[in-house]
């Protein structure tokens, strides 16, 4: 069952625009940059980015299909990692589809992991701002509602021509880890 995160109860971005207390990673955090072309195959071609820089930088083991468990018969820390390698997939989806979707250009996504947090961005030429809707019937509109229901924090900020829409995720594997407290 899908359980909203937040306190806000308006469903809005973080207000804190950028890394909060910590501007700049420490030495040996991740972080990566890559620019993407406007078509249907960016967002495949962002999931499978995430894919290999959790793999690179020790946040996710390679796939196993065996669905291993411990002694306890609950999910070992190789499925919690799993865990966050699908959710961060699946919000930085939804964050190049807007892109390609509303900016129509060239945009960048940014991953950084340090200090127990993945911090996801895309920056793209629009203007609008996005807006967490109802997850009613519509076909098309909820993206943003995901993003705000599963990410420990996310917002949006004016980019020079354009704008940056951000999420962070908990990297620490243990559970409730980076979910935003109620």
């Amino acid at each position: 069952m899908l359980q909203l995160s937040g306190d806000s109860g308006g469903h809005g971005p973080d207000p804190v625009p950028r890394y909060g207390s910590y501007l700049q990673p420490p030495l040996g955090a991740g972080h990566l940059s890559v620019e993407y072309d406007p078509c249907p195959t960016a967002a495949r071609e962002a999931r499978a980015e995430i894919r290999r820089q959790l793999e690179e930088w020790g946040l996710t083991g390679p796939k196993d299909l065996t669905g291993r468990k411990d002694l306890t018969g609950r999910k070992d820390l190789t499925d919690r990692d799993d865990d966050l390698l699908h959710v961060a997939e699946l919000l930085v989806s939804e964050l190049v589809t807007n892109a390609v979707l509303h900016a129509a250009s060239r945009f960048t996504l940014t991953l950084s992991a340090a200090h127990g947090v993945l911090r996801c961005e895309v920056t793209d030429t629009g203007r609008r701002t996005p807006r967490v809707q109802c997850a009613g019937v519509a076909e098309s509109g909820r993206g943003m509602f995901l993003v705000d229901a599963l990410a420990r924090r996310w917002g949006c900020h004016q980019d020079g021509p354009g704008k940056t829409v951000w999420f962070e995720l908990g990297t620490c594997g243990s559970d409730g880890c980076g979910r935003r407290q109620l």
